[in-house]
C-alpha cells in the first residue's frame, strides 16, 4: 500500500462520480483540489463531515479550490447522500478500492470485536500541478473543514 506525503505527486485517477460524471485528477488541473476520503454515506461522523465542507464551500472555491469525497459507496447511495444534505461538491464511488489503494487510506479496522478493512478517513489538498501540499490522517471531523480551508488559504 503506497503512503503519500507532502511534495509527491497525487496520483492519477479516472472515477465514477455524482452526476453521471467521471473524473479524473487533470479535471483539476490549474485549481486546488480537497480530496476527502470517508469511510461511508449516511453515518454520523461522514454526515458532520460533508456538512461541515458544504458549509465553507463558498470559501474553499473563493481560495481557488474545489471539493471531492470519495468512499467505497455505489454512486446511488452517493447520489442520495449528495441530494439528502445538499452537498454542492461531488462524491467519488471507488468501489473497486483503486483510488483508497492508491492513495493509502485503508487500514485494518476493529469493530465489535470483528477485524475488517475500511477507509480511514483522510483528506489530500493537491495543488494545481498535481503536487500533493498537505496530508491529514485519522481524521477528527470537529473543526477539520476550518483546517483545511487555513491550509488552502496558505498555498502560495
Amino acid at each position: 500500500m503506497s503512503t503519500i506525503s507532502p511534495e509527491d505527486q497525487a496520483p492519477d485517477f479516472n472515477a465514477p462520480a455524482t452526476g453521471d460524471k467521471t473524473l479524473s485528477l487533470s479535471d483539476f488541473s490549474g485549481q486546488t483540489l480537497v480530496l476527502y476520503f470517508y469511510p461511508r454515506d449516511n453515518t454520523p461522523g461522514c454526515t458532520q463531515e460533508g456538512e461541515a465542507f458544504r458549509d465553507l464551500y463558498e470559501q474553499f472555491r473563493a481560495a481557488g479550490a474545489e471539493i471531492v469525497g470519495v468512499s467505497r459507496d455505489s454512486l446511488r447511495k452517493h447520489d442520495n447522500f449528495r441530494s439528502k444534505y445538499d452537498f454542492p461538491f461531488d462524491l467519488i464511488s471507488d468501489a473497486d478500492e483503486s483510488l483508497c489503494k492508491a492513495y493509502g487510506v485503508l487500514k485494518e479496522k476493529n469493530m465489535y470485536g470483528r477485524t475488517h478493512i475500511g477507509i480511514e478517513r483522510s483528506t489530500f489538498v493537491i495543488d494545481g500541478n498535481g503536487v500533493v501540499r498537505h496530508v491529514w490522517r485519522g481524521v477528527k471531523v470537529a473543526d477539520h473543514a476550518e483546517e483545511v480551508l487555513a491550509a488552502v488559504r496558505a498555498l502560495d
